[in-house]
């Protein structure tokens, strides 16, 4: 099973995406080979296949852009045909500056648009094949789930509430109806013979989410689908693996010191720092001229300072002053610290577009030189909510063991929220973070940063 920090992504899936870079760079390939002839084609043929794979990369980078790699809700064929024109409309642009830059990697017009519209059909139909795949749900691994309580309804919601699951309930073994099953999956109250049933039912894992861990469990029975070579999986291992969250409120301090991971070893720790120095300097410079345009439009548009300075609390429980765009009015707290809301009144005009575009956070590159952040980790969060927060929820106070973050796991995988509840959503991120923390997973964070950022805009 294809794993990657820990999280399973489904062979299907990674199929489907290498598969559809096939069809681009093979259409184009073939074009190629039909518009020159058999003579030019082989005599530069390193070239035309250079020429190939850099379309193919700059089309799955922009469609991955536009998330037309996230299948995990239903798309038509008329909004993926439009997403699809927009993605490939971007990826134009992008190799005409390739091909300004380099010429000698440009494609003649002669092959690019024939292969363009070639693409264009032979992506669809493959996009609609895939589609009626996930549809009658194959290629997928059975499971019988042992439990019917809220675990058991948690898991379900992302195994049948997800439009390209890889896994498909069979049975459910419990004493309760499960809140969540909307294939009306059978409940059982118990399964005599347990491994003949899994055979006959073709299934491929077991998952124990019992609640109550004093009810009893079919020891002998799992031992025994065990040996006949059916897995047999702890709920919260499993639900890590395919959620990327830590599900905090099931999991016992044990769970924590016991696990592999949640330590940073020197050389990542190393790595890191160097990694965050680098961009840091780069992303100052690059800026500059956001910087100095910001600057200028906030001290005209409200009385008051440039840049905002906030008390956080950082690595290790110790407060630094966070330093930010002020995107509000100076007296916007005069009443005390309140949570961050949806169209709040506070934030001025230009305030608010920086905060759509994340203008806002760019002078937290000093704090990170400062050594006060690192690129990506756990968001930062003000002594008065921590303090709030720590006592509600579970674990709360282990985020603190490394430096805080311009950006995170949390950050890319959940909508902005302020709340204790988005609190403790947010946190299961984290703690998922801290525990397969790597330099590369970091690289993942950024790049995934960088589409959020310039697609979705979801700052508050």
């Amino acid at each position: 099973m294809p794993y990657l920090f820990n999280k399973y992504y489904p062979l299907r899936n990674l199929t489907f995406c290498a598969g559809e870079g096939l069809l681009i760079f093979s259409t184009f390939s073939l074009v190629q080979y039909f518009l020159f002839g058999d003579f030019i084609y082989f005599y530069s043929f390193v070239t035309h296949l250079g020429q190939a794979a850099l379309i193919t990369f700059a089309f799955q980078l922009c469609l991955y852009f536009y998330d037309l790699y996230d299948l995990s809700y239903d798309l038509t064929l008329a909004e993926t045909a439009t997403k699809m024109t927009q993605a490939f409309g971007l990826g134009c642009i992008l190799l005409g500056l390739i091909y300004y830059t380099l010429p000698i990697l440009t494609t003649s017009i002669r092959v690019f648009w024939p292969g363009y519209f070639a693409t264009c059909g032979i992506v669809m139909l493959w996009r609609w094949a895939y589609y009626s795949i996930l549809k009658k749900r194959m290629f997928v691994q059975n499971i019988l789930v042992l439990g019917t309580g809220p675990f058991a309804s948690d898991i379900a919601k992302e195994i049948e509430g997800t439009h390209d699951s890889a896994h498909k309930i069979i049975n459910f073994i419990g004493d309760t109806e499960v809140a969540f099953n909307p294939y009306n999956v059978p409940v059982s109250s118990k399964i005599p013979q347990m491994a003949e049933y899994c055979h006959r039912h073709d299934i491929d894992q077991i998952i124990l989410a019992l609640d109550d861990r004093r009810k009893k469990t079919p020891t002998k029975e799992l031992l025994v689908c065990k040996l006949k070579g059916i897995s047999v999986k702890q709920g919260i291992d499993f639900y890590e693996t395919i959620t990327g969250k830590f599900p905090v409120e099931r999991v016992d301090p044990s769970g924590i010191f016991f696990s592999d991971g949640f330590t940073q070893d020197r050389w990542i720790t190393v790595f890191k720092r160097v990694l965050d120095i680098s961009l840091a300097i780069l992303g100052l410079i690059i800026s500059l001229p956001i910087t100095l345009l910001s600057s200028i439009i906030i001290k005209f548009e409200s009385p008051g300072p440039v840049f905002y300075l906030q008390e956080r609390v950082g690595i290790r429980g110790m407060t630094f002053k966070v330093i930010k765009f002020r995107s509000m009015r100076e007296d916007a707290e005069k009443d005390g610290a309140v949570w961050a809301m949806e169209n709040d009144t506070r934030v001025t005009r230009f305030g608010g577009f920086i905060r759509k575009v994340r203008i806002d956070e760019l002078p937290q590159l000093f704090n990170v030189l400062k050594g006060e952040m690192s690129f990506v980790g756990p968001r930062p969060e003000r002594p008065v909510f921590v303090d709030d927060l720590t006592e509600k929820i579970p674990y709360y106070a282990i985020r603190h063991n490394i430096k805080p973050g311009i950006t995170g796991w949390a950050q890319v995988c959940y909508p902005y929220g302020a709340s204790v509840e988005d609190a403790l959503r947010k946190l299961e991120y984290d703690l998922y973070y801290m525990k397969n923390i790597s330099i590369f997973m970091d690289l993942m964070i950024i790049f995934q940063t960088i589409k959020t950022v310039l697609f979705k805009k979801s700052g508050r």
